[in-house]
């Protein structure tokens, strides 16, 4: 009877710590999104089911504690493009992202929209990239992996993010957009043209004492110089089809 037990017991731990397939979002986009992350919205559209078959799993579906951090990691960056493909799919046609809310940032903006409900919360799309990933994670290269509908972000993965590859999901974005000569231009080592991305979450660059300078020149194959005067380029809000 004992031997029965921990048998049990040790399935269940297996079951309630198990992470979530993200199989359903990985189909979606490796079908409706490019490899450079041109996204067919009109295809999303068609396959409204399917993306709202993996929405509904993943609001019913929160992260447990027993999740490793890759597993909670993965759910909360496919959770951030997922949502907001359905938002841009919703309210389709529309030129940008932007046009969706108000001016008035973290108050009407189109990220401030309640419209996620995650395991009994109510969430909107600044909730969860501020709260549930940087809020958690001290993960800079996250800001190449969540996608916010735009020409001028980073691309939006044809492939989900899984725990397993995580790591490598996450170098490889970051290397990827770094060698993007249109929204970083780096041919001028003394004063190249980088993404305000990297302006406006400077701080979360500049870990264990390195500058943005550093955290460039360690993805980008092209180097800039240590003491560059950086531009931004201006951001390009028209949607990323």
């Amino acid at each position: 009877m004992k031997v029965i037990f921990a048998a049990v017991f040790s399935l269940l731990t297996l079951i309630g710590s198990s992470q979530i397939s993200h199989k359903q979002w990985d189909e979606l986009v490796k079908k409706h999104v490019t490899e450079a992350g041109n996204v067919n919205y009109e295809g999303f559209i068609k396959d409204k089911e399917h993306l709202n078959a993996y929405l509904t799993l993943l609001s019913n579906n929160p992260p447990k504690s027993t999740w490793s951090k890759n597993e909670t990691l993965a759910y909360w960056i496919n959770a951030y493009n997922a949502f907001t493909v359905k938002l841009i799919v919703k309210h389709y046609p529309v030129k940008s992202i932007k046009d969706l809310g108000g001016a008035i940032y973290k108050v009407n903006t189109s990220w401030d929209i309640k419209f996620i409900k995650i395991g009994g919360e109510e969430l909107d799309l600044n909730n969860i990239e501020h709260q549930k990933i940087r809020g958690q994670f001290k993960e800079p290269r996250i800001h190449f992996a969540v996608n916010c509908a735009s020409v001028s972000c980073p691309r939006l993965r044809n492939e989900a993010f899984v725990a397993s590859r995580l790591e490598a999901q996450l170098t490889d974005q970051t290397k990827y957009f770094f060698a993007n000569k249109i929204k970083n231009d780096l041919s001028n080592p003394s004063n190249p043209k980088i993404s305000k991305l990297l302006n406006w979450y400077s701080g979360d660059f500049k870990v264990n004492g390195k500058s943005v300078i550093d955290f460039i020149n360690q993805y980008s194959v092209q180097k800039i110089s240590s003491d560059a005067d950086l531009d931004y380029l201006d951001y390009n809000w028209n949607l990323n089809e």
